[in-house]
């Protein structure tokens, strides 16, 4: 692009078309409050029946003149029906601020825009805005610019600011709706026979879908004489289009200016110099029925600009020139994942910038990114003619056999608007393939498929140590983890120690069971043994579960006393004893003593010592016992005493 060294010619042509408006204005007394260049009325729901009425005018601050920057404007709340005025509002100035260009190097002396905001908090009362008509809301001011060159008598022409809104009660419900908020208008200008695009979609703050079209922009009743009249109901006059032009031919052009329908994208290439106004129309529908619409009048200004080329992208993929249309880029794992993109412009000192769009996809894990700088000069002293990128697919994209499409865009510095090359790449991507590490212990071989943890039984006070380990035929990184189920195995005495690595980890389980908690449940301790293989694009975890159950002695199943003593002198059943017929202690489960009773229930011996010995006191007879355990177990048995 020719950048704006130009600009000069430029601006010395747009000084003196302002210096000819200038000259009209100061020739024209009632011109005086010519200023408008356009605007749009919103009302918000805050709380309640309080709603927020706003109007936005914005302001020619080159043409406009002082004297109309208004301190307050006056709306009128109308009921459709029958255009009844319910409200008359004062809106006070509450900002004043001026409109950005898209790109601000652009700008020129004879464009300026002032955004002025009036506001107020307003009641919709419930029990008055009822009708199924709905409700409309009009501010009305006078004038727009002399120069403006697609309407008659621009100078006494005025503005209607106008939107349309539904009753706060339908059906005996609440019905809350807020307006369409526009984005925000930009100070550009177009370029003649140049596409020029502008961005005038809303959004909803209550979710309602929203249709563009073009209007032909209110007059209303307003004039030069009266410029700021008190509000007045519709129906409000609109402005008369000069010969040739319309509603859908405001500004002429190949394409004249249009809107989408669904995204409220303004475009247009004009075949004519000079200022324009224009006019467009948000409706919003809910669950398919109308129920409001705003509209805004803007005013976009035409002009020579000086020539620029567009900038030019070209990709390279695997090698080759990327041909768009015909190719399909095939990343396979283990292959280049990149693609090399070359972006140049004819025009000098002209400053590109690379972007990526999606077309038919929203995976931002399969989405491409630049591992390079993605703008620079080119065609200027020190730079190259054409710059280089590299643009980079993740390892694991994954398109799923999938055709994606990714526009790769490039857009130049240049006024007003950067002029941009497009190539849509057609590409299918498949992710490196996962492996699946192996895990091997010591512990004994699992169910397959392990539905239960495997039981290992181990003895109190004797160690026990198992031995894991896992490996990977790809150096993924491996890391072996014990966690206990509803403990810390150090609180129960278990040691786990693990040395992981790339494509291999090993560890050390071990245990000295003793008396504790580990030994009071007859369940055991579950410990779970994961392998964790952290991979590129899929991690995955293998589990080994081991319930260890600590074993009791033999029981009193088992329990198997004599019942007869001689105690003779002869050396054999010389006395009652139980040491090795009792069950084993064991833990909490402890031997606490003996009783020894005659027939009658006469108490005859009693000991706490595990190995006891009663001779039988040296009379005959049968005598009864009672041993007890510390854990509450009873034995009871006779025995037998033959002197």
């Amino acid at each position: 692009m020719h950048y704006f060294v130009s600009v000069l010619a430029v601006r010395a042509r747009a000084w003196a078309v302002l210096s000819t408006w200038l000259l009209v204005l100061l020739a024209a007394a009632p011109a005086r409050a010519t200023h408008i260049v356009g605007g749009e009325l919103d009302l918000q729901h805050q709380t309640g029946s309080t709603y927020t009425l706003t109007l936005t005018l914005y302001f020619d601050a080159i043409n406009g003149n002082a004297a109309a920057l208004d301190q307050a404007l006056t709306a009128g709340v109308f009921d459709k029906a029958t255009n009844r005025q319910l409200q008359s509002v004062v809106l006070p100035l509450t900002s004043n601020t001026f409109v950005s260009y898209t790109n601000p190097a652009c700008a020129v002396g004879s464009l300026s825009t002032r955004k002025l905001v009036y506001s107020k908090n307003i009641t919709l009362d419930a029990a008055t805005y009822t009708s199924a008509s709905g409700y409309y809301a009009a501010v009305e001011r006078c004038c727009r610019n002399l120069a403006i060159s697609n309407i008659t008598t621009p100078g006494g022409a005025a503005q209607t600011f106008y939107l349309e809104f539904p009753a706060v009660v339908r059906s005996g419900a609440t019905f809350v709706d807020s307006t369409p908020r526009i984005f925000p208008a930009l100070g550009d200008y177009a370029c003649l026979n140049n596409l020029f695009y502008y961005d005038f979609g809303g959004i909803d703050p209550d979710g309602d879908s929203l249709a563009y079209d073009m209007v032909t922009p209110l007059n209303g009743h307003s004039t030069a004489a009266n410029p700021s009249p008190l509000p007045t109901a519709a129906p409000y006059s609109t402005v008369t289009w000069t010969a040739g032009l319309s509603t859908t031919n405001q500004i002429p052009g190949a394409p004249a200016l249009g809107i989408d329908a669904h995204t409220g994208r303004l475009t247009v290439r004009p075949s004519r110099l000079g200022l324009f106004v224009f006019g467009v129309r948000c409706a919003e529908y809910r669950k398919g029925v109308k129920i409001g619409e705003t509209r805004r009048d803007f005013q976009l200004y035409v002009l020579n600009c000086p020539s620029n080329n567009p900038p030019v992208v070209t990709v390279q993929a695997n090698g080759r020139a990327y041909q768009a249309g015909r190719d399909t880029v095939r990343l396979l794992p283990g292959g280049a994942r990149c693609l090399t993109i070359y972006y140049t412009d004819p025009d000098p000192n002209s400053t590109l910038t690379l972007t990526t769009q999606p077309v038919n996809f929203t995976d931002a894990a399969t989405a491409p990114s630049f591992t390079t700088r993605t703008s620079g000069t080119v065609h200027a002293a020190g730079q190259p003619d054409t710059l280089t990128a590299t643009l980079c697919f993740p390892e694991c994209a994954d398109t799923k056999g999938k055709v994606y499409r990714l526009n790769v865009l490039v857009a130049d510095n240049g006024c007003s608007l950067p002029k941009r090359d497009t190539v849509q790449v057609a590409f299918i991507v498949a992710p490196l393939a996962p492996t699946t590490p192996v895990f091997t212990t010591s512990f004994p071989a699992a169910r397959v498929p392990e539905t239960a943890p495997t039981v290992v039984r181990v003895a109190l006070g004797q160690p026990y140590t198992a031995t894991l380990l896992g490996t990977d035929t790809v150096p993924n990184p491996l890391a072996l983890t014990a966690t206990g189920e509803g403990f810390s195995l150090a609180t129960v005495g278990m040691g786990f120690s693990a040395q992981n690595g790339t494509g291999r980890a090993t560890a050390t389980f071990s245990w000295l069971p003793a008396c504790g908690p580990a030994t009071a449940s007859d369940s055991g301790l579950v410990v779970h043994f994961v392998l964790t293989q952290t991979a590129v694009c899929k991690s995955q975890t293998l589990t080994r579960t081991i319930r260890f159950v600590v074993a009791r002695p033999t029981d009193s199943l088992a329990f198997r006393p004599p019942n007869v003593i001689t105690p003779n002198g002869d050396g054999l059943n010389e006395a009652f004893t139980l040491d090795q017929a009792l069950p084993p202690d064991f833990c909490a489960s402890q031997f606490a003593g003996v009783s020894i009773f005659s027939r009658w229930g006469r108490l005859v011996y009693q000991s706490p010592a595990r190995s006891f010995s009663w001779a039988g006191g040296g009379v005959g007879g049968v005598y009864y016992y009672l041993v007890t355990f510390t854990d509450g177990r009873r034995f009871k048995g006779w025995v037998e005493v033959m002197p």
